[in-house]
């Protein structure tokens, strides 16, 4: 495992990246409602990331990827294609996963949406998600185990009787989209791949919790990925920096007091 520990510097231009990509999820709630589609959704974002932030899109392009965000509703996990065709509904949750380049570095960061007012469960799932991310976070200090971050998780989910998808993880981040080492959002981490945090880490934390039972299946597509029982699912994400002292999460929004 090659974890990358960062300098001054390359934290310096890792919190602008977060920035910007926090920004993004500021600048697009406001068309989040019914009857926009998904590729409105990433028109819009991929040009004020291009022409407003003068960033690159990470996703575009990436591997393949033909879109410049990931728009995934209802029961896909993740890595939804945005697509003109498809109209959000009312009642509908979505998740909208940013990642944008900015001198080299990346900031990547995701968020659920209400479009109007959702199902009961689907409040609770995607309160619950974001309420497990930030136990998560708050465990991120130097000293402390990654191994930490799934456990808590995955006993909260337990009491909740909801589960997490274990085919997809955090990961590092930082020149690379993805560095290592890999965040898992349940236990397990045996005493050869478990880490201690160190100051100059940065990785994402980025848990994807479902209604139902946790299997997954990719679609022919070769990217989105849905809930194999058709359940809900909820995923939150934030970009981290582990300090001297703690953690500064270098995506929190505005909106966020943590």
């Amino acid at each position: 495992m090659n974890v990358l520990i960062k300098t001054p510097e390359e934290i310096e231009k890792m919190r602008v990246a977060g920035r910007l990509a926090a920004n993004v999820l500021e600048m697009i709630e406001p068309y989040i409602k019914a009857g926009v589609s998904t590729g409105e959704l990433d028109a819009i974002c991929h040009k004020y990331i291009v022409e407003e932030q003068q960033a690159i899109p990470a996703p575009l392009n990436y591997h393949g990827f033909p879109k410049s965000i990931c728009t995934s509703v209802n029961h896909v996990i993740c890595h939804g294609i945005p697509d003109d065709a498809k109209q959000l509904k009312k009642g509908d949750i979505i998740n909208i996963d940013i990642t944008v380049i900015k001198d080299g570095y990346h900031g990547d960061t995701s968020k659920m949406f209400y479009v109007g007012e959702p199902s009961i469960l689907a409040r609770r799932l995607t309160e619950f998600t974001k309420e497990a991310l930030y136990a998560a976070i708050a465990l991120v200090k130097p000293g402390a185990r990654i191994s930490e971050i799934g456990q808590v998780i995955e006993e909260m989910a337990k009491k909740e009787r909801f589960s997490i998808v274990q085919e997809y993880c955090g990961h590092g981040i930082g020149s690379g989209f993805h560095e290592d080492p890999q965040i898992l959002h349940y236990n397990g981490y045996t005493s050869h791949t478990d880490l201690v945090l160190e100051p100059g880490m940065c990785f994402t934390i980025e848990p994807m919790i479902n209604a139902g039972k946790r299997h997954c299946k990719q679609l022919n597509d070769g990217w989105t990925v849905v809930t194999k029982d058709h359940s809900l699912t909820a995923q939150w994400e934030h970009t981290l920096l582990v300090t001297h002292t703690g953690v500064e999460a270098l995506t929190r929004r505005n909106e966020e007091n943590f």
